[in-house]
């Protein structure tokens, strides 16, 4: 009786050791890029996207995007804030993007319309897009292979890795390079991006630049108009 209830110990930790952690591509058994087209429809799907984009640092004397922060909609528009690095200094700045206009309330002046690539920056509203947008990114991505799932919180993450042609990522991101990019998402046990880590020549002409993207498909309702 004593070994039988040591067997049945063993077997309950076992399955309950692979149900938090794994090396297939989820408890579904959906290949990589079935579940990455699945997290680009339930991306498309979503009425309110929170998102937090940000970068540990950028090359020295570039112009660019340091973080983003917001909630976007699939009209597409934005509402949050920026934070971009210029030659002169970094600008944190509020900033709303709807109608295909773009307005930031910028020191001494405040609210103004602005061409995001001046900043070297993609049109936030634009992220959403689902053309040309993030979850463009996931169906784009080649050679897709999933790694270990991990348990964060109450969720069941899995991580997928790939590398994307820099055609895809320069629709999402003009002043991005010819090199191809690397990626890694995270997704739910559900299929749905968690994260996105990007790694490439974000920047023609610069260095590698990394940046993570933080979703959260489920976001508050927000009213996004432009500033008066």
């Amino acid at each position: 009786m004593r070994r039988l209830g040591y067997l049945f110990v063993v077997l309950v930790l076992g399955l309950t050791l692979s149900a938090c952690k794994g090396s297939d591509s989820g408890s579904s058994g959906k290949s990589p890029q079935a579940r990455l087209a699945a997290a680009k429809k339930t991306f498309d799907t979503a009425d309110y996207i929170g998102f937090t984009l940000s970068t540990g640092d950028l090359p020295d004397g570039l112009q660019g995007l340091l973080s983003a922060t917001g909630t976007g909609t699939h009209d597409p528009a934005f509402t949050g804030s920026v934070k971009v690095q210029t030659k002169v200094a970094d600008i944190t700045a509020p900033l709303v993007a709807v109608d295909s206009l773009v307005y930031a309330k910028l020191p001494f002046v405040g609210w103004n319309t602005i061409d995001p690539a001046d900043y070297g920056a993609p049109d936030p509203a634009d992220l959403m897009d689902p053309a040309v947008g993030v979850s463009s990114l996931f169906t784009a991505t080649q050679s897709p292979t999933a790694g270990e799932s991990q348990r964060s919180g109450d969720q069941v993450l899995t991580t997928i890795d790939g590398t994307l042609p820099a055609s895809a990522v320069k629709n999402v991101f003009p002043s991005a390079g010819t090199a191809d990019f690397s990626v890694s998402y995270t997704l739910t046990a559900d299929d749905a991006v968690d994260s996105a880590t990007i790694t490439g020549p974000f920047y023609a002409g610069s260095d590698d630049v990394t940046y993570t993207i933080s979703f959260d498909l489920k976001a508050d309702k927000v009213a996004i108009q432009a500033p008066a």
